[in-house]
Formats: C-alpha cells, sequence, structure tokens
C-alpha cells in the first residue's frame, strides 16, 4: 500500500514506545469485534484511515459515502457491525459541513444496525475556534458537540440477543487531537480524549533541523505563550514571545463582556450611581521579549490556517536577526492563498501533522512538510477496544500541555 510522504519517527518515541509496532509485534493484536470505517466521502481524506487500519493489522470497513446530484449525503454500510466495536475515523476537508453530516449519518447508521459500541475518531475538531461567545454571536463548538452526542439516541433497552444494554447516546466515545481550547472537552457527555501531536513535533526538531540546540522557541503571541514554553522546557531551549501584534479574534474586545453596547440609559440606574468603564487597550509597538539574534526560530501553535500573523511573525524575527525560521503546528488548515503567502515569505519552513490532508498545499508549497501522527491513533484505538487504560498515552503531559 503507497501512502503520499509524511515524516515518521527514526526511532520509538520515548512517551509512546509501547505503541511501537515494530518492537512489539504483538502491540497491533487486537480482539474481535472490530470495525473501522472512514466516514470521507473525498479519496484524499482516507489516507489517515488506512495508515492506521493498517498499524492495526485489519482491513477498512466497506462503506458506501456519497453526494446525490441533489447534495444530499448517502451513507450504505456493507457489512454487519451488530455487536461491534465501530471506530469512525472522519477527516476535515474544504467542505466542512459536508464531514460533519457525513459523520453525523454514518453514527446514526451503526446506531440502528446494533453497533455495541460507536467511537469518533475526529483528529481536528471542527469549529473549534468558534468556543467562545462573541458579542451576539454562539458557541458553535458546543453546538457540534450537542450534536454528535445526540444523533440516533433512543430510549435505553435490552437487547435480548446480545443479554446487554443498548447504549442511550449515539456515539460513546470520541477521539480528537489538540483541541483549541481544552475547555471543549467540558461540552460533550461522553469522554473524550484529547490526544497530543507534541511528542512527533519535538522529536522532528530533535531529528531534522540541523544545530536545533541554537534555537529558540516563540511564541508569536502571549496567548500562545504556554505552548511554547511546554516545547522550550522539554527541549531545554530559550524562549522568546512577540507582543504588540495586530489584535485578534480570540481578543477580549471582540467577546460578550462588551455587549450590549454601552449607552447611558437614566431610567435603568439611579441618577447618582455612574458605573466605571474599562480603560480601552491600546496596542503597543511591536516587540520580541527575548533572544533571537543569530538563532534558528520555531513559532509553535496548533493551527496555522490563516498566515497573515504568521508571516508578521516572521518578518518580525529577521529584522531582529533571526537566520531560519520554522512553523510548527498541529493542525494545517492552510486555506485559501496561505501556501502561496508561504512560499513568498520569510518562512523557511512549515511542519504539520496529517490530522488533516493537505497534499494539494504541499505541491503548491515545497516548504511545507508533515508528520504522520497514525501511530498514536492506532494505539488509543487499540486500547479502548481491548479495555485497556488511555492513561500510558498521556504519560509527562502536564495541565498547561
Amino acid at each position: 500500500m503507497s501512502f503520499s510522504s509524511a515524516w515518521v519517527p527514526k526511532k520509538p518515541l520515548p512517551e509512546y514506545q509501547e505503541a511501537d509496532t515494530n518492537n512489539h509485534p504483538d502491540m497491533n493484536i487486537t480482539k474481535g469485534g472490530l470495525v473501522i470505517f472512514s466516514a470521507n466521502s473525498n479519496p484524499s481524506c482516507m489516507e489517515l484511515a488506512k495508515r492506521i487500519a493498517e498499524r492495526l493489522g485489519v482491513e477498512l470497513g466497506k462503506v458506501q459515502v456519497y453526494q446525490e446530484a441533489n447534495r444530499e449525503t448517502r451513507v450504505q454500510i456493507q457489512e454487519s457491525v451488530r455487536g461491534k466495536d465501530v471506530f469512525i475515523i472522519q477527516t476535515v476537508s474544504k467542505d466542512v459541513n459536508t464531514i460533519i453530516m457525513e459523520l453525523l449519518i454514518m453514527v446514526y447508521a451503526c446506531r440502528t444496525s446494533c453497533a455495541r459500541s460507536i467511537i469518533g475518531v475526529v483528529p481536528y475538531f471542527p469549529y473549534s475556534k468558534q468556543c467562545k461567545m462573541r458579542k451576539r454571536g454562539s458557541i458553535v463548538s458546543k453546538l457540534l458537540a450537542s450534536m454528535m452526542c445526540k444523533a440516533g439516541e433512543y430510549r435505553q433497552h435490552r437487547s435480548f440477543l446480545w443479554n446487554m444494554p443498548c447504549l442511550s447516546t449515539s456515539l460513546t466515545h470520541l477521539i480528537t487531537m489538540d483541541l483549541h481550547q481544552k475547555e471543549i472537552q467540558g461540552f460533550f457527555n461522553i469522554p473524550v480524549d484529547n490526544l497530543r501531536a507534541s511528542p512527533f513535533l519535538l522529536q522532528y526538531i530533535q531529528e531534522e533541523i540541523p544545530d536545533y540546540r541554537n534555537a529558540v522557541i516563540v511564541a508569536k503571541s502571549p496567548a500562545s505563550a504556554k505552548r511554547a514554553q511546554s516545547f522550550a522546557e522539554r527541549l531545554r531551549l530559550g524562549i522568546a514571545v512577540i507582543h504588540g501584534e495586530a489584535q485578534d479574534a480570540e481578543s477580549d474586545l471582540v467577546d460578550g463582556r462588551h455587549s450590549p453596547p454601552m449607552v447611558k440609559n437614566i431610567g435603568a440606574i439611579h441618577p447618582s450611581l455612574e458605573i466605571p468603564l474599562l480603560i480601552p487597550k491600546e496596542k503597543p509597538p511591536i516587540t520580541v521579549v527575548g533572544d533571537v539574534g543569530g538563532r534558528i526560530a520555531i513559532i509553535v501553535d496548533d493551527i496555522i490556517d490563516d498566515v497573515d500573523t504568521f508571516l508578521a511573525a516572521a518578518d518580525t524575527l529577521k529584522e531582529r536577526g533571526a537566520y531560519k525560521i520554522y512553523v510548527m503546528a498541529t493542525h494545517g488548515i492552510l486555506s485559501s492563498d496561505a501556501p502561496r503567502l508561504i512560499e513568498e515569505s520569510a518562512i523557511d519552513e512549515v511542519v504539520v501533522t496529517n490530522t488533516i490532508p493537505h497534499e494539494i498545499q504541499k505541491l503548491q508549497c515545497p516548504k511545507i512538510k508533515t508528520v504522520d501522527i497514525s501511530m498514536i491513533l492506532s494505539e488509543a484505538i487499540r486500547r479502548i477496544h481491548n479495555g485497556e487504560s488511555m492513561s500510558y498515552l498521556f504519560r509527562n503531559i502536564g495541565v498547561d500541555d
């Protein structure tokens, strides 16, 4: 089976040596009753599912997912899932709303086909950036979490054929990776395993970046300083933070605390009372806290989509004397003209994982490199199916990681 080029570790990751199927050939042995489906109708999105199935030593389940002429999604499961553990792998393509419907319909189809449990494997959770109230907007990630937990729900009853209670929710478990905000786990009423890609990115730095000991980990804004600190402490490197960027969409000025409009209503409060107003923020000049002169700058974040802030950070670091600039992120959405802008920028290399397919973007920009994370996803599936503890996959992971 041939896959597109993706970097894999040259030696087992210390955190996941137990998941290495080469040194531990029995680790890919799973108990019977396991079915893995890919919920994508787009062939380019099935690559990760094929990698996971190959690592587990099983074949992908037979299912047809396609769009009809009127753009309705149709799902046809072509093998029995009765009494089995079903894992549905769904990666995000450009048409994010279609992939959500594909997942929900497939979950419902497995539920009505009497699957024992249905586990969603969604490496990149869509709408994760919309996890806070924005004035008169909505928390869309909460809505999506509710939809995933409710699709196909029906009353609990006892199956006399299998002598076990049918579960009352559709999805029974969710596996994802590097949620934009960890608090999104609280939107679900089912177990959520938020895996981390940082061990793979850290090993890429150690094996693929020459003279990485002369590097400094950079946070492109104070909001990503905790992630940068985590990388820096594990690599025993210094840290730098860029402060004074143009305000991004996640600042306090655009959340619900400034709503409704501040109109003085004499009838609403007593004339002798006047509520003090918070002093508005003033954007300071762009500064880099930390020394990057004559160093390799490695910018770390969880998502790279709109690259404008990364390009501005790269220009700032070049002005401060950094001679090489890398960008490391878990999810490479790379929308719109991102590949062209990266190719023309001061950034030397962009490293992302294969949680989202981006083969087209790699053809447009050779600077984009891919790290394969199918190892940890397949090990998570194996452990859940066999009823083993998941804590091993979260060793040495702190609250701020």
